[in-house]
């Protein structure tokens, strides 16, 4: 199989060292808008590279990853699909809500596969958290928490392209809140404040952020999270029901220390980055693509799954600026 992927960035070379390391990937060909830069991660992982997507799709590729900037992701989308390559792309399909639909509706016009990257799906902890929902193990979930926190914040330059907190980073927890209880979100309240550098409220963002979300079975998420958990990162879910209750995430590494006398847990060093605490989930997000190319697998995680998590983020965007619920 031979798989091309744009965009080198550090989501995006990670990507290629993973997909070179499958056994159902023969080549991964690189590309970037910056051409030079292409070269020279694809001298490093021992790739070939392509000088521009064009000549990329153009090399007989069996599957698409884009891990470019988010702004290109809804023009790369289309021209997959026009090229009729299985795509993967990393969240979010685009910047705003309007291109996002336009994009669902392109994608569901034609019959090319487009899995969309939410790797906390392939996390062996939420599923193992969806199974017991399901099973009703449980019984009926009352209450969530779950929370996204970055060890430290990214480069200044990143925020004001980023789409915000919300968009950018509790989007995750909106995916996985409905994919782990395979329930909808029906109402927000979202709150958020930039308590570090100025650079967030200087672009109209945050750096730390609260949300309860109401599902449409009544149960209550709060979601929260920060740029600055000096812990380290930090992301975990934890599910209350009715006859018992479980956490992701929680585990020897979490970046969480007990105040109790005598309590040592977790004694571990905690995660640092992202791509640390999951990097076993996007081995297993993009061997799910393979499959998706291949046409032995349908797409886990669609573009329409990928609108109802933003749908969600702008519901809570607006919640913050308004300071009142938002009805979805």
């Amino acid at each position: 199989m031979r798989i091309g992927l744009v965009g080198v960035g550090r989501i995006g070379a990670f990507h290629a060292s993973t997909l070179k390391g499958l056994p159902a990937v023969d080549e991964v060909v690189v590309a970037d808008a910056d051409a030079g830069r292409a070269e020279t991660v694809a001298k490093e992982l021992g790739l070939p590279s392509a000088p521009d997507v064009p000549s990329l799709l153009a090399a007989g590729l069996d599957g698409f990853v884009i891990a470019a900037a988010t702004g290109a992701h809804a023009e790369l989308i289309a021209a997959g699909v026009a090229a009729g390559v299985p795509t993967f792309c990393e969240k979010p399909v685009a910047l705003d809500l309007a291109e996002t639909q336009r994009v669902v509706e392109l994608v569901e016009a034609h019959k090319v596969p487009v899995h969309i990257g939410f790797q906390r799906r392939f996390d062996a902890g939420y599923q193992a958290a969806r199974a017991a929902v399901a099973s009703g193990e449980l019984g009926f979930v009352h209450h969530i928490r779950a929370n996204t926190n970055d060890a430290s914040p990214p480069h200044r330059e990143y925020i004001p392209q980023s789409g915000g907190f919300f968009r950018d980073c509790t989007v995750h927890d909106f995916d996985i809140i409905r994919y782990v209880t395979g329930r909808e979100i029906v109402s927000v309240y979202a709150t958020g404040a930039n308590r570090g550098e100025a650079f967030f409220g200087e672009a109209g963002d945050v750096d730390s952020a609260a949300a309860l979300l109401t599902l449409d079975d009544g149960t209550f998420a709060m979601v929260s999270g920060t740029r600055y958990n000096g812990a380290g990162h930090d992301v975990r879910m934890e599910l209350q029901g009715s006859l018992g209750s479980i956490a992701v995430g929680l585990d020897e590494h979490t970046a969480l220390r007990s105040a109790e006398p005598g309590v040592n847990f977790p004694a571990g060093p905690p995660h640092l980055t992202f791509m640390d605490r999951f990097q076993p989930a996007y081995v297993a997000e993009l061997t799910a693509f393979t499959e998706v190319a291949a046409g032995t697998r349908d797409v886990p995680c669609t573009v329409r799954d990928a609108l109802a998590a933003f749908r969600i983020a702008d519901a809570c965007e607006l919640s913050r600026h308004e300071n009142r619920v938002v009805t979805l």
